[in-house]
């Protein structure tokens, strides 16, 4: 069976089993999502949603965050790993936010930010613009996809490109929470329950 065979069969049994799906990272506006997404690369969306509450009482404009002092950011995001970076990051492009008056609503615009990569644009993309211009592909997508056979790759760009043939533009968003959700629940990177799980037939981990 191939890939874009097989996303059909997939795709209405995660819908099914995932009917909620979507972004775990708390927020209330375009901006919250971008720094929380920025926050979690290398970290759980479960500590970010622990650091995200006190950081947002604290800086709720961009212009707030653009001012900050950075050791001030740093302390409360250090948490997060990788804390300085993701500091300079966020009061960078909350710098160039303020320039701009919004935050960005295209690809092009949002991977000129400091700390924004495609996936985490996609994920603002979809999340909260409802548009569908990419695939975010974290480590639960990487390795769900793989194991279902619908890409061959490890590079998370070419899994990108991979998923993008196969499901419906529509889908592109939704494709992402849904496989994030399969692999926290079921699909675990150790342990996967696969007498559980209602992919089972297709998974290529069983043969």
């Amino acid at each position: 069976m191939g890939s874009a065979e097989k996303l059909k069969k997939v795709l209405p049994l995660l819908k099914r089993s995932y009917p909620g799906a979507k972004t775990a990272l708390r927020h209330k506006s375009a901006l919250q999502l971008l720094i929380a997404t920025i926050l979690s690369a290398q970290s759980t969306d479960k500590k970010i949603n622990e650091i995200t509450p006190a950081l947002f009482k604290k800086y709720k404009t961009v212009k707030d965050f653009a001012s900050a002092p950075i050791g001030d950011l740093e302390r409360m995001v250090r948490a997060s790993g990788f804390y300085k970076q993701k500091a300079k990051n966020i009061k960078n492009a909350c710098k160039m936010i303020v320039e701009c008056r919004r935050v960005p609503n295209t690809m092009e615009d949002l991977v000129k930010l400091p700390g924004v990569a495609r996936k985490t644009a996609n994920i603002v993309l979809s999340s909260w613009f409802k548009k569908n211009e990419g695939v975010a592909v974290d480590t639960h997508v990487q390795r769900v996809s793989q194991r279902l056979g619908l890409t061959k790759n490890k590079d998370p760009k070419k899994i990108e490109q991979d998923l993008m043939k196969i499901v419906p533009q529509k889908d592109w968003g939704n494709i992402t929470n849904l496989l994030i959700s399969h692999g926290r629940k079921i699909c675990t990177a150790k342990k996967p329950k696969i007498d559980v799980c209602p992919l089972g037939k297709y998974c290529c981990k069983k043969k």
